[in-house]
């Protein structure tokens, strides 16, 4: 796995070491108007359709995710393509260059498996995705945060808009147990321009830090509107207005959740001055897998990569527009979630659970405790693997019959591998 050296270090909040790296190779992050995007739910979905709309007005587009599905290489797209693996491989040995510069810089005896400036996995990354950005001449940058947002590696960029989606309780081990707290911390990318959110939750602790820093805040009902006119398995169809009225947008992605998201990236396009041609393209053009993404129809496969309760409740008011069926789940997550609270929402459709242990990652909750937990809301299978329980769903399932894949970004390469879609 790229970089995986790095992953030594953890998660450490702080700009100052992404910012040095940054100035040291250039500060390639100012050579593009760059789009910042932190939430609780519906961060990537919210890149991927304000990227699409970018793309369709004929500009050059760099989108930054985070985690990954599948291939590290999902984490940084340039005009719809990921990075190759060729220049992944540069981009980290340009990094181990740099930390070996700092070592001699500082004339430090190097400690075994460690470096000076101590870099992380995500900041080594984020930098690299504005460097490759950069290298090819990316008009905007389109950002993913990882976590929170204020000591984000992503912020140490001056944001052109900071579009903040919903706010739930998540990762409270470094953002606060509070959702005054945790939309602080997300707050923290509205720093230099534009600022545009979707939360209920949570706002009046954005509008407060929008007014501290004198920038203007939009906020969805209240500034700029979406009326849902059509939803189902073709996606959603429905009318914006703010400045302009557009009737009639069509989504592809699937869930009446990515309406909020489309919404946000209609109102930044707008902002931007995209055309309302590129706003219809863009929008009906956007994917982004492992969101209620439909992988088989008999019996129907849908592949979620929900992970905390926001999402699972988002996720489970959305099941509806298949119809009536019998819903079996699929389920592995971390054990920093809240499981009791994800289990129950699923337990609102779901008469039967598969559960498994997630596997090469020790944050996986074990299937002891997923098939306690499972237990209060239906039958449950314990299974080996992931692969064992997409399996034993599979055979389980009848034809009219819907099987749900969910709880966890970290099972989906498990999942596609199972399903061949990898």
């Amino acid at each position: 796995m790229p970089f995986e050296f790095l992953e030594q270090f953890g998660s450490q909040p702080g700009l100052e070491r992404v910012a040095k790296l940054l100035e040291d190779w250039g500060n390639p992050e100012k050579k593009m108007k760059v789009i910042l995007v932190s939430g609780t739910k519906g961060k990537g979905s919210t890149v991927a359709f304000l990227a699409s709309i970018l793309r369709a007005d004929e500009k050059k587009v760099g989108e930054y995710y985070s985690p990954h599905l599948i291939r590290f290489n999902e984490r940084i797209v340039l005009d719809g393509k990921e990075i190759p693996d060729s220049e992944v491989l540069r981009l980290e040995n340009e990094v181990k260059e740099w930390i070996e510069a700092q070592k001699s810089e500082e004339g430090e005896a190097p400690q075994e498996g460690a470096s000076p400036m101590k870099i992380t996995y995500f900041e080594a990354v984020t930098a690299c995705a504005f460097r490759y950005f950069a290298e090819n001449k990316a008009e905007y940058a389109v950002m993913e945060v990882g976590m929170g947002g204020r000591l984000d590696a992503v912020n140490a960029a001056q944001e052109e808009i900071a579009i903040i989606t919903t706010i739930g309780k998540d990762h409270t081990q470094y953002l606060g147990s509070q959702i005054s707290q945790i939309a602080y911390e997300k707050a923290g990318i509205l720093k230099n321009g534009l600022g545009i959110t979707s939360a209920g939750e949570g706002l009046e602790t954005i509008r407060v830090e929008a007014r501290k820093r004198r920038r203007t805040l939009l906020a969805l009902g209240e500034d700029f509107d979406v009326v849902p006119m059509e939803t189902g398995e073709f996606g959603s169809i429905f009318d914006y207005s703010n400045q302009i009225s557009l009737k009639n947008l069509k989504i592809s992605m699937i869930g009446r959740f990515q309406l909020k998201n489309a919404a946000l990236a209609v109102c930044a396009a707008e902002n931007l001055g995209c055309s309302e041609k590129a706003i219809r393209t863009g929008l009906e053009k956007a994917r982004i897998r492992g969101r209620m993404e439909i992988v088989q129809k008999e019996p129907l496969v849908v592949v979620d990569a929900a992970h905390n309760p926001l999402g699972i409740k988002a996720l489970v008011d959305s099941l509806d527009i298949f119809g009536e069926r019998k819903v079996i789940c699929v389920f592995s997550c971390m054990k920093d979630k809240d499981i009791q609270e994800m289990l129950r929402a699923l337990g609102e459709k779901c008469s039967e659970f598969f559960v498994a242990k997630t596997a090469g990652n020790e944050r996986a909750a074990e299937v002891e405790e997923l098939e306690e937990i499972a237990s209060e809301y239906g039958r449950v299978y314990a299974m080996k693997s992931v692969s064992d329980a997409v399996r034993g769903a599979l055979l389980k399932a009848k034809k009219e019959d819907l099987v749900l894949i969910t709880g966890s970004i970290y099972m989906m390469e498990e999942v596609y591998k199972e399903l061949g879609k990898k």
